[in-house]
């Protein structure tokens, strides 16, 4: 350093050399002035070149050194270099955006800048970053501990890019699987109505299966595209005719990892969508960025990994992100926040640069700036995205199914919640004359008795006042408030309501054994409590209530009868059938906190992979094999840590 740092502009300061220490010999030091101090002075040694003494003995006087600066003015100092350095490092997220919005297509790719380079880099220091989506880098792959900024990376690259794109030529699908509102902003919400128009699906502390609805989605639409490309004999996005433009795609996968959690059949379709995405996403314009703190002990990419990942050949490494790199690639190892290594060769050694770039959570002002410019400018006819809310309950009141609800239809609805897919369509059965359309609500959950008052009053709103009557038994103490709502609900609609005990409910399922007389809805709170009554054998006709139950059953709905029942364990309501063989004579089932090999036993299924969490459930239709995780409907004040 002392020989060759004065022509690299690097200078050494030196001190406590030479070595006092004995049988030592100090290195000789080149282009070195020795200055020894000595009790306030200082006496100085012959300058590299032009000395003082001929005999190097150095300058002939003693230095008397300064005393201390004021402790004001080295604070002055720091104060302004600091301001200087601050000024000169600044980098405002404005910078980010191009002089006129939605001025770029995205025919041959997506780019924009992220921010500017730093120093050890490829490209000169300060410099504008751009990175794009194109075909030598279609995927990203994002890396970062907790606080290294991710959020802020990605909120950079997102504004940045509905900046420069219309909606037109750029669609957004965002999900964040964890406890943050990373995305809040992109959807309109009770503060703030706009929303960011080329966002089309939202999902904010997102489901697995949300995740998934979302991957399954882009993948139709990859055969769509497909399609295109094939109609048109092309085979990339970009060759398309100008007259029939289909817009890139951009996924966002915050915190990945949490959707492959695990080695169920969720995390094992999720991987083989992933990867087929990945390798199929670059013709068609489908572009992923998945953004997670770690790379590793994730069970269902064992083997799969490198197939995947070999796709992303864009690497941002944030503070502690290095997993994204090569092993042998250390140049995340030391970096502030603030900062991120972007590698364009999957993470190999030699192909880094250094990225500085803004916080837009400190640009607040010019986000919403923004955002309320992006939204002006939509397109008319621009629908807000479809958004999930993963912490959110679900309310029929607010469902727009149930607010079009009208009477007259053929075969009546009933709304139970609302599903767990990309556009969160509600969850309902039909109500029709086939054998066996009736609900059954299982689980000891409270929610039961919401998902029951759900049902009927949306069945309700499909009958003129007293084209149907209504039949309440509320048996358990529990549900009398949901049953007392419901039914002045009902009256303040019009409709014939009778409420019934446990007596009552055995007399009014006899009579319609017997002889139905119309459109008819057996609405039970409880109906595992109804057991021992209905056990009972009549001994004049040796029949119990149960084998009127069954005959209600099988035959009601070709009547217009429908049993609306909440059972609180399985075995009580196979019981009530009598056994699974039966099972069908009940083909809509609503599963609350009902474990999920229990379930499986009862619909005689090995495949069924279902966990009990507050807030969800697992919609069964037997007729038309379907089964859905949905959020179930709710009334106010509802508790989801209530739930036992």
């Amino acid at each position: 350093l002392t020989h060759a740092g004065p022509a690299a502009a690097v200078c050494v300061l030196l001190a406590g050399h030479p070595s006092r220490l004995p049988g030592e010999t100090p290195p000789p030091l080149g282009g070195t002035t020795a200055v020894r101090l000595n009790q306030g002075y200082a006496h100085v040694g012959d300058p590299p070149g032009i000395p003082f003494s001929p005999d190097g003995s150095g300058l002939a006087a003693p230095v008397l050194l300064d005393g201390d600066p004021p402790p004001a003015s080295v604070r002055a100092l720091a104060e302004h270099l600091g301001a200087a350095t601050r000024r000169a490092d600044a980098l405002p997220f404005t910078d980010l955006l191009p002089e006129r919005r939605w001025a770029e297509s995205a025919g041959n790719g997506l780019r924009t800048v992220i921010g500017r380079a730093g120093g050890a880099s490829t490209v000169a220091a300060g410099t504008a970053l751009t990175l794009a989506f194109d075909d030598a880098t279609p995927h990203w792959l994002v890396g970062g501990r907790t606080g290294a900024g991710k959020t802020v990376f990605l909120l950079d690259v997102l504004y940045g890019l509905a900046a420069r794109y219309s909606p037109a030529e750029l669609q957004l699908y965002l999900l964040d699987f964890k406890e943050g509102v990373s995305f809040t902003e992109f959807v309109p919400t009770g503060r703030d109505p706009s929303w960011l128009p080329h966002a089309r699906a939202v999902g904010i502390e997102s489901d697995r299966e949300y995740g998934l609805a979302v991957l399954r989605e882009l993948r139709r639409e990859a055969q769509r595209r497909a399609t295109a490309l094939k109609r048109h004999g092309v085979t990339k996005l970009a060759d398309l005719p100008p007259d029939n433009p289909l817009p890139r795609i951009v996924t966002v996968i915050d915190e990945f990892h949490v959707l492959l959690a695990g080695n169920d059949a969720l995390a094992r379709e999720s991987v083989d969508l992933l990867e087929e995405l990945a390798r199929k996403g670059r013709s068609y314009g489908i572009h992923l960025v998945l953004a997670s703190q770690s790379m590793t002990g994730i069970e269902a990419l064992y083997g799969r990994a490198e197939a995947i990942f070999g796709q992303f050949a864009l690497r941002v490494a944030l503070p502690g992100g290095g997993g994204v790199l090569d092993q042998l690639n250390d140049a995340a190892a030391a970096l502030p926040i603030g900062s991120a290594v972007v590698n364009t060769a999957a993470g190999a050694v030699g192909a880094d640069t250094v990225l500085r770039f803004p916080d837009a959570h400190a640009a607040a002002a010019d986000l919403a700036a923004l955002r309320h410019d992006l939204w002006q400018a939509r397109p008319p006819g621009s629908r807000a995205p479809a958004v999930f809310k993963g912490y959110e309950a679900a309310r029929v009141e607010d469902d727009s199914t149930f607010g079009g609800l009208r009477p007259g239809g053929r075969r009546p609805m009933a709304l139970v919640g609302r599903t767990v897919d990309v556009h969160g369509t509600t969850a309902l059965f039909l109500m029709d004359t086939t054998p066996g359309r009736h609900l059954a609500v299982v689980g000891t959950a409270p929610t039961g008795a919401d998902v029951l008052r759900a049902a009927t009053l949306s069945l309700a709103r499909q009958h003129t006042p007293g084209d149907a009557r209504f039949h309440l038994a509320c048996l358990v103490t529990v549900a009398d408030p949901v049953a007392d709502d419901t039914e002045t609900l009902l009256r303040a609609a019009g409709h014939p309501v009778q409420r019934l005990d446990a007596a009552g409910l055995r007399d009014r399922i006899v009579a319609l054994a017997a002889e139905p007389t119309g459109r008819e809805y057996l609405v039970v709170f409880g109906m595992d409590v109804a057991a021992p009554v209905l056990g009972a054998t009549d001994p004049g006709t040796f029949r119990s209530g149960l084998d009127d139950l069954r005959t209600v059953l099988r035959q009601g709905p070709a009547q217009g009868v429908h049993l609306l029942g909440w059972w609180r364990g399985l075995r009580r309501l196979a019981d009530d059938l009598g056994g699974t063989q039966n099972r069908d004579d009940v083909a809509c089932l609503v599963a609350l906190n009902v474990p999920g090999a229990e379930l499986a036993l009862h619909l005689g299924v090995h495949d069924l992979t279902y966990t009990p969490r507050p807030d969800r459930a697992l919609l069964i239709d037997r007729h038309d094999q379907r089964t859905r995780l949905i959020v179930p409907f709710v009334g106010d004040g509802h508790d989801p840590d209530g739930e036992r």
